[in-house]
């Protein structure tokens, strides 16, 4: 008997995996073949199994799908044996690591803990010539532990003596507000300055980002202010999310006043109010505090120095400046009032609320960390 004939009988007699497949494994199944991102070697494999579902055998199901028997019966006793996980790829162990745990400790300490003779910060290349590996091996290391030595950003520690009262307050007032009640946050944005391009501005095109001119021209400023409802406790018809706005040529406290006359006019009378703002100047005087006084429903917050964060409001004017007012042209102080008020108007008519989800005892606590390695980067004196 010849080998050929001896490795057909061996064939011959291996004993078929049964596939039995539930009603959400072929569902599954029958959703990889057919969708078309997925991937054809993955579709082979998922069709492998569902002839073998069918009762087809080894050969036929080769001929159908394009492979081998081997490979038939591979997928067929994997699938047999771990079902759906099985037709994933098992973890290789790749190419050995030319970079040992004591070096890469060593790059990110010197990434860390040094600075680069000619340079305030280290970028790639550096670190790769000063380490003695490629560039590419630096950047895996610099994604592996998050280290962005390339970015920087500003940052100010509040020196408020109440912070930790002030944040528990306004924190509060944002996860937990008392019945019948809204919180507005207010501020002013001076210096809205309606510009204009000294040339025509170059439209986008495939290929191309959109160009303006570097240089403009100055058409007159203004302040806008503004009261974003951060949450309402009760049925109204107020709605949080919703911002109210008022555009004055002058930031002083008078105008600060009749913008919250105009508040107060947009608001239900039922409600106790709740204003969190910043304690500029224009918030501390005695006009202003008199005005409170006669409003025994009316209550103030004062964010802590250096806190605007906790001010809503301010990031309703971040959304303001990136959509509408950065990237505009406006030739008159006229024409940017009226944007500004067609953007607020487009808001509310579906406004989002911005969800607080950190907890003061969290806020104050990445706070104490922040302080404690602010001191520990400070240069001891002597």
């Amino acid at each position: 008997m010849g080998w050929e004939a001896i490795g057909s009988l061996v064939m011959s007699t291996t004993k078929l995996v049964l596939i039995e497949l539930s009603i959400d494994e072929r569902k599954a199944l029958e959703q990889r073949v057919r969708r078309r991102s997925t991937s054809r070697r993955d579709a082979q494999r998922a069709e492998i199994v569902l002839r073998a579902a069918d009762g087809a055998n080894n050969c036929k199901i080769a001929a159908a799908v394009g492979v081998t028997r081997k490979t038939v019966r591979a997928w067929r006793a994997r699938f047999a044996e771990q079902r759906m996980d099985g037709l994933s790829d098992e973890p290789r162990c790749g190419a050995p690591r030319r970079i040992d745990d004591d070096r890469i400790k060593a790059i990110i300490a010197k990434t860390l803990e040094e600075k680069p003779v000619n340079a305030t910060h280290w970028n790639i290349r550096d670190i790769a010539k000063a380490a003695g590996v490629s560039t590419s091996s630096v950047y895996r290391i610099g994604r592996a532990f998050s280290l962005q030595q390339n970015c920087a950003e500003t940052s100010r520690l509040s020196s408020d003596p109440q912070f930790i009262e002030k944040v528990r307050d306004i924190v509060g007032l944002f996860l937990d507000p008392p019945d019948k009640a809204l919180a507005i946050c207010v501020d002013e944005r001076s210096q809205h300055q309606a510009l204009g391009r000294t040339q025509a501005l170059v439209p986008m095109r495939p290929g191309q980002i959109e160009r303006r001119a570097h240089d403009y021209e100055r058409h007159g400023m203004t302040t806008l202010f503004a009261g974003f409802q951060a949450s309402v406790s009760a049925q109204a018809m107020v709605r949080p999310g919703e911002a109210i706005d008022r555009c004055d040529p002058c930031h002083r406290s008078s105008e600060f006043r009749a913008f919250l006359e105009e508040l107060e006019h947009n608001v239900p009378a039922e409600l106790d109010v709740h204003v969190v703002m910043n304690i500029a100047e224009s918030h501390k005087t005695k006009m202003f505090g008199d005005w409170f006084v006669k409003r025994p429903h009316w209550h103030m917050h004062f964010t802590p120095t250096s806190s605007s964060w906790l001010d809503q409001v301010e990031r309703f004017f971040t959304l303001l400046s990136e959509k509408r007012i950065k990237r505009g042209a406006d030739g008159s102080v006229k024409a940017l009032i009226e944007v500004i008020e067609i953007f607020i108007d487009n808001h509310n008519a579906n406004p989002k609320p911005l969800r607080w989800t950190k907890s003061a005892n969290n806020i104050l606590a990445s706070t104490g960390r922040r302080y404690r390695r602010t001191l520990d980067a400070r240069p001891k004196a002597g």
